[in-house]
């Protein structure tokens, strides 16, 4: 699915805004307790969020400079960070991300046509994948902060994007899914004789990734839900 990145950083933009919006409305006390994903607490989300946003304008600027620019020094680095900015208070959380954004957002507007097709060796991907990819964490971290945001609140066409992007990433698993609202099915490796699943297209990407037990999915023939690999 090809998308102009540009046209995607509002969307950034947006999700962006609504996670704030959810830190927000949290105690400071809130940034140490648990999250959604096991052995994170939210400032772990959040930091992580934050940094992430670096990472990519990292990636960008690369893309526009041709200088090479890692989106993180080393993996140890990467997890470094995000424990050294765990326990800070939530006011700090939300002004980091927000200023975090701001130079993301200032570095894709900073970019010329041709720079969105650098390949990026890092990522198997050109720069115009970029927006996509932030979207992705934005989105799906705001549901593992634990809080009211749910995949519920995805967008439809953020979810429906999500679902084809893990469909498409799935090895050694065979599934036939039939998303609500799609005149035609999805297939995980060998269709024949596959269970089926079915339900809305939100339902079924947030199972796939990790975010949802499936319980309002049907599956066919009558039984359990498969247990998917683990995304990302």
């Amino acid at each position: 699915m090809t998308v102009d990145p540009l046209v995607l950083m509002t969307d950034v933009d947006q999700a962006t805004e609504r996670l704030i919006r959810t830190a927000e409305a949290l105690d400071d006390g809130a940034v140490r307790a648990p999250s959604a994903l096991p052995g994170w607490t939210v400032g772990h989300v959040l930091t992580h969020v934050a940094r992430n946003a670096d990472a990519y304008t990292n990636l960008l600027t690369w893309a526009r400079t041709g200088v090479e620019t890692p989106a993180y020094a080393s993996p140890a680095a990467r997890v470094d960070g995000i424990d050294a900015g765990a326990d800070r208070p939530l006011a700090d959380q939300i002004a980091d991300i927000r200023q975090a954004h701001e130079r993301f957002a200032d570095a894709a507007a900073a970019m010329p046509a041709e720079a969105w097709t650098f390949y990026l060796a890092p990522t198997g991907a050109s720069a115009a994948a970029v927006p996509w990819a932030r979207l992705r964490e934005v989105e799906v971290h705001h549901v593992d902060l634990g809080r009211e945001y749910t995949p519920a609140d995805w967008p439809d066409a953020f979810a429906l994007r999500l679902l084809r992007e893990i469909v498409g990433g799935f090895q050694d698993f065979d599934l036939v899914l039939r998303p609500r609202g799609l005149e035609h099915t999805l297939t995980i490796g060998d269709p024949d004789g596959a269970p089926e699943v079915s339900g809305p297209a939100r339902s079924i990407a947030a199972w796939l990734s990790g975010r949802a037990d499936g319980a309002d999915l049907t599956v066919s023939p009558p039984g359990d839900l498969p247990e998917p690999p683990r995304w990302k």
